[in-house]
């Protein structure tokens, strides 16, 4: 066991608990080995009836991501093959939680991104607080919403995904429960109380968690959902820049300001994201929307964009990456096929 991670029972429930709080929970291969290990246990011991997944306390994340910084370095370094590696072994975690037998319940209480979005959304029960920050950021680094993102964000309605998926909006709690990626929303100070009935009473989590909550408070993105629908419909990216511009050139200030966010980010990543989406939405199982995933994970590892990107936001924090391609017309088709083409048999993805 990894004390970056702290397993354990309590009664008839299995706990897991993220504690690297300095790096905001952000997942290392170490953290998913141990996640799965534990689940692996609990599958097969009939006295655990639920699972809760949370973070240590004191911090403000529930889980930030991955170890990026990792991630850089093996695309720097080793040609992406431990890079690769965190990959394959964290997308089997996530299909593990998503075809879990018994009910978990995430604690999605701060920062929840990337990888934490990873091992929050396969719960049945997900849990939003007024700390929660949801969000799926790849667009600004060059990798792309992946650990699932791909079936989760194309089934919300409404172009939402898209919207999440391109922009990196970072949703409220909620925001989180009104769009569906979060099933509860409880005011934080409420989470002790809520954890110690769940693990007195595993068969009434539902009750327990709808009982003590009053009305959320309004979900902002709410207002701006038709404007999404609207401006987000189509899966070409250049259409949807054509539509915000076309929106700003008649004085709408919401479209100048997505524009503008656009603008930032990677355009290989954007093109990436939309075809990403909509093949997952015609992918029988999680499975298949994985091993999609882990064909687009392995290539744009290695390629300019993420390197540069993590440098630019994350490292240097410059934020001024120099993309490659530079523009949404210079990303082909091409390449965009080749980043989505199979790999060799003994390099496809596979369940655990």
């Amino acid at each position: 066991m990894t004390q970056d991670v702290i397993t354990r029972i309590d009664g008839p429930v299995g706990r897991i608990s993220l504690n690297r709080p300095k790096a905001l929970h952000a997942l290392t291969l170490e953290m998913c080995h141990a996640m799965s290990a534990a689940l692996s246990e609990w599958a097969n011991d009939d006295a655990i009836e639920a699972v809760i997944i949370d973070h240590v306390e004191g911090s403000r994340g529930f889980c930030a991501g991955g170890d990026i910084a990792f991630l850089r370095d093996s695309a720097l370094n080793d040609g992406g093959v431990s890079g690769r590696k965190f990959f394959h072994d964290e997308y089997q975690l996530n299909h593990q939680l998503f075809t879990y037998t018994k009910p978990v319940v995430a604690f999605m209480d701060g920062i929840t991104m990337g990888g934490g979005v990873g091992i929050s959304q396969p719960a049945k029960f997900r849990v939003a607080t007024e700390n929660t920050r949801f969000a799926m950021p790849e667009t600004g680094i060059g990798l792309f919403p992946d650990v699932g993102g791909g079936w989760y964000l194309s089934r919300l309605g409404g172009r939402l995904g898209q919207f999440l998926a391109l922009t990196g909006a970072r949703l409220d709690g909620a925001e989180a429960h009104w769009t569906g990626l979060a099933t509860h929303y409880v005011p934080s100070d409420m989470l002790e109380d809520l954890k110690a009935r769940i693990i007195e009473r595993p068969s009434r989590i539902a009750g327990i968690l709808s009982e003590p909550v009053g009305t959320p408070p309004e979900a902002r993105i709410e207002r701006n959902a038709l404007k999404i629908a609207k401006h987000f419909a189509s899966d070409t990216y250049e259409d949807i820049l054509a539509s915000l511009e076309a929106a700003i050139a008649e004085g709408d200030t919401w479209a100048e300001k997505e524009r503008d966010t656009l603008g930032t980010k990677s355009p290989q990543t954007c093109k990436v994201a939309l075809r990403q989406l909509a093949t997952s939405l015609d992918l029988p199982t999680f499975a298949d929307n994985m091993v999609m995933e882990y064909r687009i994970a392995s290539r744009v590892l290695t390629r300019p964009d993420f390197s540069e990107g993590v440098r630019a936001v994350i490292t240097d924090k410059t934020n001024d990456p120099k993309w490659d391609p530079a523009t949404p017309q210079d990303v082909s088709d091409a390449l965009i096929d080749s980043i989505f083409a199979p790999l060799p048999a003994d390099e496809e993805w596979k369940p655990l």
